[in-house]
């Protein structure tokens, strides 16, 4: 199984619905946590929202920062905003990393986080897939 870390900046949002969408859709195959540069203090309502519109498990989502995860044996790193790719650290061990910038949803209407969600699950899914082969 590889490990996919999705790096945001808030951790509140778009790497939050990246993580459940990949550990959904290639279950078994991948498992995708999520951290961020500087954590926002929860996850957007909105994100929640969304993924649970979607019919995916929301249960123990919560930011993180990315130290928390500096240790995980991290097979590819995913920026999904500008700043985290400016400032993604230096991890333990070579880590290849592919940038995949999303639309910041943040203080939208629901519609805005449905389609980012969508998007991310379109385009983010298929890159990881393509990435390991699957």
């Amino acid at each position: 199984m590889k490990n996919v870390l999705i790096l945001c900046t808030g951790n509140s949002c778009r790497s939050q619905m990246a993580e459940v969408l990949l550990n959904h859709d290639l279950a078994g195959q991948v498992h995708a946590l999520s951290a961020g540069t500087k954590p926002q203090p929860k996850v957007a309502d909105g994100a929640i929202a969304a993924l649970k519109e979607a019919g995916l498990n929301t249960d123990g989502l919560y930011p993180k920062d990315v130290d928390a995860v500096m240790n995980e044996s991290i097979d590819l790193v995913v920026t999904v905003c500008d700043n985290a790719k400016e400032t993604c650290p230096i991890f333990p061990r070579p880590v290849k990393s592919i940038h995949l910038p999303f639309h910041d949803p943040h203080g939208e209407p629901l519609e805005s986080f449905l389609t980012v969600r969508d998007d991310i699950r379109a385009r983010l899914v298929s890159a990881v897939r393509a990435e390991f082969n699957l």
